[in-house]
């Protein structure tokens, strides 16, 4: 959704912006948030700021912390007076273990009054706290709420888009770092070019028959925030889950990997809630599959591999 009007759209400065989360990416979207004259506050757990002082005058609360930790703090903020006028942004990339749900559907359930805008593209924060171009998707149910946070964080070095399928946007995000962990595993493996073009092709073959299936549009994953976002972690170790799939064909073990990783690798909890989904709903999701057996020590990287390649031949495409 990109109006011809919308660059004509103007936000009296400054915004008031809660950041929850202090990590890499919280830091980074607060960076480019406060680049624009707006006001920025980050929150984490372990900060000496209080949750309800930070929050009271929000514009905007952006979800900036890992999957395992949006429950707790939503039911922190629960427990708070928000501003009527508050817009969540979720740019948390993970599936609850527990519900199976993601995040923006956890958000959306405990405040319904609220807007939920997911952000969500190919958006390596080291390469965004160097100052290095990217552009992004913001979507949302509400168009209005999804062009406020366009224009919040939209800069010359940060372009970003709007999208009406906040699920699809989101489910790119979340299912591209299971790919990611195949991808690494395939270049720990020295296996070429041809090999890992055919696996993230396949792959996102697999993001959208997952995300058809949950609900999703399928051409939302041939967008910034599928296709954008998989290119960019599959052909980075900058990418956490990269570098689970890279170290494991190295040998190391997942425990040894997680241990030393800073921050937290999605992938890997993702995989698991898949699985159960793919048990449920009777999706084909063979990569997620032999991804699930590797972290499950159940299988080596390279048998994976020989089991995708001697898997039964089809067409490409159906119908």
């Amino acid at each position: 959704m990109n109006h011809p009007n919308t660059q004509q759209l103007k936000i009296p400065n400054p915004k008031s912006v809660v950041i929850l989360g202090a990590g890499a990416w919280g830091s980074s979207l607060a960076s480019l948030v406060s680049s624009n004259g707006h006001k920025v506050s980050i929150w984490s757990r372990r900060s000496n700021l209080q949750l309800a002082s930070t929050v009271n005058d929000a514009d905007i609360i952006v979800s900036a912390i890992s999957m395992k930790g949006v429950p707790d703090v939503i039911a922190q903020l629960q427990l708070l007076k928000l501003p009527d006028k508050a817009i969540f942004v979720t740019a948390t990339k993970g599936l609850d273990t527990q519900t199976t749900c993601t995040p923006s559907q956890i958000i959306q359930t405990v405040f319904p009054s609220h807007p939920v805008v997911v952000l969500s593209g190919p958006n390596l924060s080291k390469e965004i706290e160097l100052g290095l171009p990217s552009a992004t998707v913001v979507a949302s149910h509400s168009g209005t709420a999804a062009e406020f946070v366009q224009l919040v964080f939209s800069s010359p070095r940060f372009r970003v888009y709007t999208n009406l399928d906040p699920l699809g946007v989101e489910l790119g995000g979340t299912l591209k770092n299971v790919i990611a962990i195949a991808a690494g595993a395939c270049d720990g493996l020295q296996l070429g070019t041809n090999a890992k073009a055919a696996l993230v092709t396949r792959g996102l073959s697999e993001m959208v028959r997952i995300g058809v299936s949950l609900g999703a549009k399928a051409e939302t994953f041939y967008g910034l925030s599928g296709l954008g976002d998989l290119l960019a972690t599959c052909n980075s170790p900058l990418s956490r889950n990269y570098q689970v799939g890279y170290q494991l064909a190295c040998g190391k073990t997942l425990a040894e990997i997680l241990t030393h990783l800073q921050g937290t690798a999605e992938g890997v909890n993702t995989c698991s809630v898949l699985i159960t989904q793919s048990i449920g709903q009777n999706i084909s999701m063979p990569i997620t599959e032999q991804v699930y057996r590797v972290l499950q020590s159940e299988s080596t990287p390279r048998q994976a591999l020989e089991e995708l390649m001697l898997r039964n031949i089809k067409p490409e495409y159906y119908g």
